[in-house]
């Protein structure tokens, strides 16, 4: 039986490639965009505004610029930051960051931060100093970030003055993230999730028309890849459109709420599924039989639940800069855009222009998936 299994083995090694290889190509991946050695550093932007101090002992004291040196010497045991801390003027470019999850946290530090430091320490009792954390409460990376900001600036405000509360913490929440319950933070991820599940039906309806010999009496017509192709992924669209319009009236019968217009969340959902339709041909174009094409398909959908943000979010160490925005190697994979554009409208009650660089990363990356679809279906099923 051992020999029989090896004997149909060999007929099918793409998929036992595939099968050894997925566990450490991930492995490699989180490799890759954790740092290695190195663990996940929070991108923190701080706005100091803190006017330095001349005390009556004649030295002067800058607290602001000490609180920033100590976010910075946070390590992990391995040397790395456990912050990457970038200094600003720009609040209202601070707070787009933010929003876009290009940093986690935006900390602000008053003007008097010095001189009510001093004032403590010298033994007065003035009202304490107002450090204002700005952030998206649903962001996972935001408490983290968070906490680490304040506990550096308390031990430095305690140590100096070694007073009670020399420091009042000032928490805005950006957008409607205060008040989002648990079940809505996971809205924008399962929706995403509804639409990736399509990678399977995409990769087993063509490889059925393979298996079965239809396709074999349709290239004696004149068809084309485009034609095929397209008609397939319309009819997958048309059950795409179906399920994330189930998905949402379910979300909003069971009390969800979006802040942003719910007319742009589902064209940029649909947009993602046509993106993981075009994945699942591509799958399609590599495979004979529906079997096959089942097994290979989890491979991308593995890709696309894990490394997008729709199952949980990940580190996104940046490539490179594209108008302004850091692009990381899950910046290639379409629903990382729908997702980052679907947390923006829901929780922070962005309009499509507040979305238009997400929407046109998915839908450029959309279109290019389905040119290399039909390039590789041609090449490999509509031969004569």
């Amino acid at each position: 039986m051992v020999v029989k299994c090896f004997r149909e083995q060999k007929r099918d090694l793409w998929v036992l490639g595939l099968s050894l290889a997925f566990a450490p190509l991930f492995v490699l991946i989180y490799y890759l965009m954790t740092g290695g050695t190195g663990s996940t550093s929070y991108s923190v932007l701080v706005i100091n505004r803190d006017q330095p101090v001349l005390r009556t002992n004649g030295v002067t004291l800058a607290a602001g610029e000490q609180v920033v040196a100590d976010l910075r010497a946070m390590t992990y045991k391995s040397g790395n930051p456990l912050l990457r801390v970038s200094l600003t003027q720009d609040e209202a470019q601070a707070e787009r960051q933010v929003r876009d999850r290009q940093a986690s946290v935006l900390l602000i530090l008053p003007p008097d931060f010095s001189a009510t430091l001093a004032a403590y320490q010298e033994g007065r009792t003035p009202a304490p100093a107002q450090v204002t954390l700005k952030g998206d409460l649903t962001n996972p990376t935001y408490t983290i970030s968070a906490v680490m900001v304040m506990t550096a600036a308390d031990q430095f405000a305690n140590t100096f003055t070694q007073a009670p509360r020399p420091v009042e913490l000032n928490e805005v929440a950006l957008g409607d993230s205060s008040s989002r319950s648990e079940f809505e933070n996971y809205i924008p991820g399962l929706l995403v999730m509804a639409v990736v599940l399509m990678v399977f039906q995409a990769a087993m309806m063509p490889a059925r028309d393979i298996e079965t010999g239809t396709l074999r009496r349709l290239r004696l017509t004149s068809l084309r890849s485009a034609e095929y192709l397209g008609g397939t992924a319309l009819w997958l669209t048309l059950v795409s459109v179906l399920s994330i319009l189930i998905t949402f009236a379910t979300a909003v019968a069971l009390g969800f709420r979006s802040q942003g217009p719910l007319a742009a969340a589902i064209l940029i959902d649909i947009i993602a599924a046509l993106s993981v339709i075009a994945v699942g041909l591509i799958v399609a174009c590599l495979s004979k039989t529906v079997s096959q094409a089942f097994v290979i398909a989890n491979f991308p959908l593995g890709f696309l639940m894990f490394l997008t943000g729709a199952a949980f979010p990940l580190p996104r160490p940046t490539l490179l800069t594209l108008f302004g925005h850091p692009i990381s190697y899950a910046d290639f994979l379409p629903p990382t855009h729908a997702v980052i554009a679907l947390n923006k409208i829901f929780t922070l009650g962005a309009g499509f222009g507040d979305v238009l660089f997400e929407f046109s990363a998915l839908l450029l990356l959309t279109l290019v998936y389905f040119f290399i679809a039909v390039l590789l279906f041609r090449r490999t099923q509509l031969k004569r």
